[in-house]
């Protein structure tokens, strides 16, 4: 490219061919999207800035007008996927000084979030509440995932062969992609293909269920599959057994929040959850662990008072 074209390129069409350059066909499609997305707002908020032009106060409107329509935490995201290109642009010569440095997050007041764990009576009232019948039902699923914590896409994965019933344990090696056209996928990360311990109960429970059913097939997906059918499902048995209504996904979050107040550490419930690293699951549960920190305190000086 010529000196004249990069004065002349504008930043959305910098954008998208960095996307297609160093993104595509590295990264997941759902986070491929996400960039799409904060493409699609950059050619909306900024449709004639050129690369050349970007500057603190060009890149802090843009940021700003993002705000004006997403929370805080959507806007700081918004931030870090334009960073990446801006800052290799600042490498290459096209922007003389980083326009991002002391950027101001700005964002609409958070509304009301749902909650997104049960504490263990309330799980107890959702499981006893579940009508489980002697075929695969969305209901075995939202067992399921109570009882491991697993993500729903690799919930969506399980085939027969991954039920090692002699050893109690379950393999997830693989998700199912039921935001794109279905078959399976490769798991998040690496840390994500895992062996969860299950309890003899499910294994009993499930070494029934599943009698019969081809070894290699999805267990749960029959044609199409959304995450807001299964919610659908599980909000009418929250609302069934009195308690509040939570997502699938809470109920990943439920499965975390009763291991670690059980003191089961940080580093066992990162390893059955799949994180990457133990920061993640530190990061997701800070709330939790501050509160069992606290405990902790008053055991301690509980300790410490009793001493002559």
């Amino acid at each position: 490219m010529s000196k004249q074209q990069r004065n002349t390129e504008l930043f959305y069409e910098y954008y998208e061919k960095w996307i297609r350059v160093y993104k595509m066909g590295a990264i997941r499609k759902v986070t491929l999207d996400k960039y799409m997305m904060t493409l699609k707002w950059l050619k909306r908020l900024a449709p004639e800035l050129k690369v050349c032009e970007l500057n603190r106060i060009e890149y802090q409107e843009i940021l700003n007008k993002y705000a004006e329509y997403h929370e805080r935490q959507t806007t700081m995201d918004f931030h870090h996927q334009l960073k990446g290109a801006i800052l290799d642009a600042v490498d290459d010569g096209l922007i003389e000084r980083d326009p991002t440095r002391k950027a101001i997050i700005k964002g609409k007041t958070p509304s009301e979030k749902k909650r997104k764990y049960l504490n263990q009576f309330e799980l107890h009232m959702l499981l006893t509440s579940l009508e489980l019948k002697q075929e695969v039902s969305w209901e075995w699923l939202i067992l399921l995932v109570a009882k491991t914590g697993m993500r729903f896409s690799e919930a969506l994965g399980l085939t027969p062969k991954d039920f090692d019933f002699e050893h109690q344990m379950l393999s997830i090696n693989k998700t199912w992609d039921y935001k794109g056209e279905g078959g399976f996928m490769p798991t998040k990360n690496k840390s994500s293909v895992r062996k969860i311990q299950i309890d003899w109960k499910t294994v009993i429970q499930f070494s029934e269920l599943l009698k019969g059913l081809p070894e290699n097939e999805p267990i749960f997906v029959k044609g199409n599959v959304y995450n807001s059918t299964v919610n659908s499902v599980l909000s009418r048995y929250c609302k069934k057994a009195n308690i509040p209504e939570i997502t699938i996904h809470g109920l990943r979050h439920t499965h975390a929040s009763l291991l670690l107040f059980a003191g089961v550490s940080i580093a066992s419930v990162a390893r059955r959850l799949g994180h990457s690293s133990m920061t993640t699951t530190q990061k997701t549960y800070l709330h939790i662990i501050q509160e069992l920190e606290n405990k902790d305190i008053d055991i301690v000086m509980r300790s410490l008072s009793g001493l002559n």
